[in-house]
C-alpha cells in the first residue's frame, strides 16, 4: 500500500484563507485495478482560481500538478512517464485516464507530456500550462490586438499577466502593465519589455493613464476588477475591447461589494467585454502549447516561478500569492527530480 498526503477543506473560506480553514491528511492507496495509474505529484500549482471557485466542506482542496507515474496498469500511461493531471492539493493519487471534475471547474483528463518539448516539468504548471493558455486564448481570441494599439494589463507580474503582456509585445502593441510594487514594474519593463508601468498603490491611475496613453486604451486584460478597472475603462477608445480573466481585488470580500456602474462607459464607447473560462480553450490547448513553446525556445516569451519548497507548504504558498508576493507563476515543489 502507498501512502499519501492531502490538503482537506475544514470550512469555507471567509475573507482571507486561514490555516486553520484546511488540514492535511494521510491516506492509504488501494491496490491498482486494471486501467489504473499511480501519479506522485512533482510540482502542484496556487492559483487565484483556488479562491474563487466554490467547494465542498471535506473535499481534497482543487488544484494541478506534473506528476511522476509510478506504477501502472493502464498501457496508454506507463510507469516513468510525467503527466499534468486536476486532482487537487495530493501527493499521490490513483487516476484512469477519463475526464476529472473538480468541483463545478471542468478539467481536461491527465495528459501525458512530450519528452520531445525538453522545457522544465514547472513550466506546464504556469506558462504551457493552464495560466499560460488563459493568457495566450484569452488576449488573443477575446481583445483580438492589432499592431500599434495600446494595451493595459492589470495583475501584470503575476501568471497570466506577465504573460498576456509578452504576447502584446509580440503582437507589436504598446503594453502599460499595472503591479503593485515599484519592483514589480522594473521587472516587467526590464526583463519582459513592456513598455510601462503603474504602480496602483503609489500611483494615480487616471492621471497615469492619462501621461502613458495619451491617445487611450484600445485593449485590456482584466485580472483584478475593482475600482483600478473603472478607472481603465473610462480610458478606454471607441470598440475597445476588454477580456475578464478575474477579479483578485474583491475574491476575499466577505460583503458583496458595490461595484462602479460600467453599463454607461461600455454603451458609450461601444466596447467589447467578454469574461471566460479555462475550460473553452481545451480543444485548442495543445495548439497553445505548442506555440508558447516556439516562442519560449525563440526567447520572444520569458517565464519565471516563484517555487516554495515542500507540500506542507502549499497552504503557505497559496496565501502568499494571494498577497501577491510571488514574480510569475506560483508553484511548489513536492520532492526532489530531475528534470
Amino acid at each position: 500500500m502507498v501512502k499519501g498526503k492531502k490538503f482537506v477543506l475544514q470550512k469555507h473560506f471567509n475573507g482571507f484563507p486561514k490555516e486553520s480553514d484546511v488540514l492535511i491528511q494521510e491516506e492509504e492507496l488501494p491496490p491498482l485495478q486494471d486501467g489504473q495509474f499511480l501519479c506522485e505529484s512533482l510540482y502542484i500549482s496556487v492559483d487565484p482560481y483556488q479562491r474563487a471557485y466554490p467547494q465542498k466542506v471535506g473535499s481534497v482542496v482543487l488544484g494541478s500538478q506534473v506528476a511522476r507515474i509510478i506504477e501502472s496498469k493502464h498501457p496508454e500511461f506507463p510507469v516513468g512517464k510525467h503527466v499534468i493531471a486536476y486532482y487537487g492539493w495530493k501527493t499521490h493519487h490513483i487516476l484512469d485516464g477519463t475526464e476529472l471534475k473538480l468541483s463545478n471547474l471542468v478539467t481536461p483528463p491527465p495528459m501525458i507530456i512530450p519528452d520531445s518539448l525538453d522545457v522544465p516539468l514547472s513550466y506546464f504548471l504556469g506558462v504551457l500550462g493552464l495560466t499560460g493558455i488563459s493568457a495566450y486564448f484569452g488576449f488573443l481570441n477575446i481583445c483580438r490586438p492589432k499592431p500599434g494599439e495600446t494595451v493595459v494589463v492589470t495583475g501584470a507580474a503575476g501568471a497570466v499577466g506577465s504573460i498576456v503582456g509578452q504576447i502584446a509585445k509580440i503582437k507589436k502593441c504598446k503594453v502599460i502593465g499595472v503591479v503593485g510594487s515599484d519592483e514589480k514594474g522594473q521587472w516587467i519593463t526590464k526583463d519582459l519589455g513592456f513598455d510601462a508601468f503603474i504602480n496602483y498603490k503609489t500611483d494615480n491611475i487616471s492621471k497615469a493613464l492619462k501621461e502613458l496613453a495619451p491617445e487611450g486604451v484600445d485593449c485590456y486584460f482584466d485580472n483584478v476588477g475593482g475600482e483600478i478597472s473603472n478607472e481603465i475603462l473610462k480610458r478606454m477608445n471607441e470598440y475597445g475591447r476588454i477580456s475578464v480573466c478575474g477579479s483578485i481585488s474583491n475574491y476575499n470580500d466577505t460583503e458583496e461589494s458595490k461595484a462602479p456602474a460600467v453599463q454607461r462607459i461600455v454603451v458609450g464607447k461601444q466596447l467589447k467585454m467578454e469574461g471566460f473560462l479555462f475550460k473553452q480553450f481545451l480543444n485548442d490547448y495543445q495548439q497553445g502549447v505548442m506555440q508558447l513553446t516556439q516562442w519560449l525556445k525563440e526567447g520572444k516569451i520569458k517565464s519565471k516561478e516563484t517555487i516554495t519548497e515542500g507540500f506542507e507548504n502549499t497552504f503557505k504558498a497559496f496565501t502568499d500569492m494571494l498577497k501577491g508576493k510571488n514574480y510569475g507563476k506560483a508553484v511548489v515543489h513536492v520532492t526532489k527530480c530531475k528534470l
